[in-house]
Protein backbone atom coordinates (compact mmCIF):
# COMPACT_ATOMS: atom_id res chain seq x y z
CA UNK A 1 0.00 0.00 0.00
CA UNK A 2 1.05 3.20 -0.57
CA UNK A 3 2.23 5.74 1.92
CA UNK A 4 0.20 8.73 2.53
CA UNK A 5 1.67 12.50 2.77
CA UNK A 6 1.90 14.25 5.85
CA UNK A 7 -0.51 17.06 5.65
CA UNK A 8 2.67 19.50 5.35
CA UNK A 9 3.56 17.58 2.41
CA UNK A 10 -0.17 17.58 1.31
CA UNK A 11 -0.87 21.23 1.38
CA UNK A 12 2.51 22.33 0.21
CA UNK A 13 2.22 19.85 -3.07
CA UNK A 14 -1.28 21.76 -3.95
CA UNK A 15 0.77 24.96 -2.80
CA UNK A 16 2.65 23.98 -6.03
CA UNK A 17 -0.02 22.79 -8.31
CA UNK A 18 -1.66 26.21 -7.38
CA UNK A 19 1.66 28.02 -8.76
CA UNK A 20 1.29 26.74 -12.03
CA UNK A 21 -1.74 29.11 -12.76
CA UNK A 22 0.37 31.67 -11.77
CA UNK A 23 0.52 34.32 -15.04
CA UNK A 24 4.04 35.90 -13.30
CA UNK A 25 7.05 35.25 -16.42
CA UNK A 26 9.84 36.10 -13.28
CA UNK A 27 8.03 33.55 -11.04
CA UNK A 28 5.46 30.77 -9.84
CA UNK A 29 4.39 31.28 -6.53
CA UNK A 30 1.12 29.64 -4.86
CA UNK A 31 -0.04 29.86 -2.03
CA UNK A 32 -2.48 27.52 0.26
CA UNK A 33 -4.68 29.31 3.76
CA UNK A 34 -5.56 25.95 5.84
CA UNK A 35 -7.21 26.09 9.31
CA UNK A 36 -8.06 22.36 11.14
CA UNK A 37 -6.77 20.77 7.80
CA UNK A 38 -9.40 22.26 5.68
CA UNK A 39 -8.40 24.34 2.75
CA UNK A 40 -9.54 28.19 3.19
CA UNK A 41 -8.61 29.26 -0.06
CA UNK A 42 -6.05 29.45 -2.62
CA UNK A 43 -4.17 31.78 -4.69
CA UNK A 44 -1.30 32.44 -7.09
CA UNK A 45 0.90 35.39 -8.55
CA UNK A 46 -0.18 37.53 -11.58
CA UNK A 47 -2.36 40.13 -12.42
CA UNK A 48 -6.00 41.39 -11.13
CA UNK A 49 -8.81 39.55 -12.29
CA UNK A 50 -10.16 41.04 -15.36
CA UNK A 51 -6.53 42.89 -16.11
CA UNK A 52 -3.93 41.45 -18.86
CA UNK A 53 -2.04 38.90 -17.93
CA UNK A 54 1.39 39.88 -17.50
CA UNK A 55 3.93 39.67 -21.18
CA UNK A 56 7.07 40.50 -21.85
CA UNK A 57 5.80 44.22 -23.26
CA UNK A 58 3.55 44.72 -19.79
CA UNK A 59 6.39 43.87 -17.24
CA UNK A 60 7.37 46.79 -15.24
CA UNK A 61 9.72 44.72 -13.11
CA UNK A 62 11.86 43.41 -16.26
CA UNK A 63 11.69 46.88 -18.62
CA UNK A 64 13.14 48.70 -15.48
CA UNK A 65 15.57 46.01 -14.74
CA UNK A 66 14.25 46.19 -11.31
CA UNK A 67 15.93 43.60 -9.23
CA UNK A 68 14.03 40.46 -7.16
CA UNK A 69 13.74 42.18 -3.58
CA UNK A 70 13.11 45.76 -4.36
CA UNK A 71 9.91 48.10 -5.11
CA UNK A 72 8.11 45.45 -4.74
CA UNK A 73 5.18 48.29 -6.09
CA UNK A 74 6.58 48.39 -9.15
CA UNK A 75 4.29 45.51 -10.81
CA UNK A 76 1.24 44.66 -12.18
CA UNK A 77 0.92 41.72 -10.59
CA UNK A 78 -0.55 40.65 -7.08
CA UNK A 79 1.77 38.19 -4.80
CA UNK A 80 0.07 34.84 -3.92
CA UNK A 81 -0.17 35.27 -0.25
CA UNK A 82 -1.70 38.68 -1.39
CA UNK A 83 -4.42 36.77 -3.39
CA UNK A 84 -5.09 34.14 -1.03
CA UNK A 85 -5.87 36.31 1.83
CA UNK A 86 -8.37 38.52 -0.89
CA UNK A 87 -9.95 35.64 -1.82
CA UNK A 88 -11.00 34.56 1.67
CA UNK A 89 -12.27 37.87 2.24
CA UNK A 90 -14.34 38.12 -0.78
CA UNK A 91 -15.78 35.07 -0.10
CA UNK A 92 -15.90 35.46 3.73
CA UNK A 93 -13.59 33.22 5.25
CA UNK A 94 -11.94 34.02 8.41
CA UNK A 95 -7.97 33.24 8.22
CA UNK A 96 -7.77 34.06 12.20
CA UNK A 97 -5.97 30.92 13.51
CA UNK A 98 -5.09 29.52 9.72
CA UNK A 99 -1.72 27.81 8.57
CA UNK A 100 -0.14 29.45 5.47
CA UNK A 101 1.25 27.02 2.89
CA UNK A 102 3.23 28.71 0.39
CA UNK A 103 6.71 27.70 -2.12
CA UNK A 104 8.33 30.77 -1.37
CA UNK A 105 8.93 32.85 1.73
CA UNK A 106 6.92 36.18 2.07
CA UNK A 107 8.58 39.50 0.91
CA UNK A 108 7.51 42.57 4.00
CA UNK A 109 4.18 43.53 1.95
CA UNK A 110 3.03 40.03 2.21
CA UNK A 111 4.27 39.49 5.38
CA UNK A 112 2.12 42.94 6.95
CA UNK A 113 -1.10 41.36 5.41
CA UNK A 114 -0.48 37.79 6.94
CA UNK A 115 -0.08 39.63 10.41
CA UNK A 116 -2.97 41.29 10.49
CA UNK A 117 -4.78 38.42 8.56
CA UNK A 118 -4.40 36.39 11.82
CA UNK A 119 -2.58 34.00 10.21
CA UNK A 120 -0.20 32.01 13.31
CA UNK A 121 1.92 29.40 11.22
CA UNK A 122 3.62 30.06 7.87
CA UNK A 123 5.24 26.61 5.93
CA UNK A 124 7.02 27.99 3.09
CA UNK A 125 9.87 26.21 0.77
CA UNK A 126 11.44 28.80 -1.17
CA UNK A 127 13.67 31.46 0.34
CA UNK A 128 13.48 35.06 -0.16
CA UNK A 129 16.19 37.46 1.68
CA UNK A 130 13.41 40.15 3.44
CA UNK A 131 15.56 40.92 6.56
CA UNK A 132 12.00 43.27 7.46
CA UNK A 133 9.63 40.61 7.11
CA UNK A 134 11.77 38.22 8.93
CA UNK A 135 11.63 40.86 12.19
CA UNK A 136 8.18 41.44 12.08
CA UNK A 137 7.10 37.86 11.42
CA UNK A 138 9.01 36.78 14.10
CA UNK A 139 7.95 39.79 16.14
CA UNK A 140 4.21 39.12 15.87
CA UNK A 141 4.95 35.46 17.17
CA UNK A 142 4.18 33.75 13.88
CA UNK A 143 5.42 29.99 13.78
CA UNK A 144 7.73 30.51 10.52
CA UNK A 145 8.70 26.39 9.36
CA UNK A 146 10.55 25.92 6.38
CA UNK A 147 9.26 22.95 3.55
CA UNK A 148 12.30 20.57 2.55
CA UNK A 149 10.79 17.88 0.57
CA UNK A 150 8.44 16.27 2.99
CA UNK A 151 10.35 17.58 6.13
CA UNK A 152 9.09 20.03 8.57
CA UNK A 153 11.39 20.95 11.55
Amino acid sequence: MKERPDWDSYFMAIAHLVATRSTCLRRQVGAVLVKDKRILATGYNGAPSNIAHCTPELCLRSAGNIPSGQNQELCRGLHAEQNVIIQAALHGVSTKNSTLYCTHKPCILCAKMIINAGVVRVVYENPYPDFLADAMLEEAGLEMCVFSGGVVP
